[in-house]
């Protein structure tokens, strides 16, 4: 992340993200400031992105895509109630980031099957970087 308008546009898109099932969890509320904290985003900035519908910015570099991909994979496991429209909505966000396919759908899975719902940072990049030539 290299600006602070980049910044703001992740966690607007986290947030959008987090109520696309109709309801904020207090869990995804948490993750969502931890996620915020570590940005430096302030808490009053943080409160108003719940109100707004800010653009989202597109990420350029493709670590940084996969790597917010892999946050809103994480955001919608927090709760512990996976949605129909949350599977919907992560795949197309992930297509709309350009990110493959197939990379996106062993990542998923991947999530699926793991006791925390979390998966190793290499596992993570190979499961995109599988389909470069």
């Amino acid at each position: 992340m290299d600006t602070y308008e980049e910044k703001i546009s992740l966690i607007s898109e986290m947030i959008a993200f987090a109520v696309v099932d109709g309801e904020l969890h207090d869990r995804e509320y948490d993750f969502l400031w931890i996620v915020a904290q570590e940005l430096g985003i302030q808490k009053d900035v943080f409160l108003e992105l719940f109100g707004k519908r800010d653009s989202i910015k597109v990420i350029k570099d493709e670590h940084h895509r996969i790597m917010q991909f892999y946050r809103l994979a994480l955001l919608m496991h927090c709760d512990g109630v996976l949605h129909e429209r949350e599977i919907k909505a992560i795949n197309e966000i992930g297509i709309n980031m350009g990110l493959n396919p197939m990379g996106i759908k062993k990542t998923l899975k991947a999530m699926a099957q793991s006791s925390n719902k979390m998966i190793e940072p290499e596992f993570l990049l190979c499961a995109f970087m599988e389909q470069h030539n």
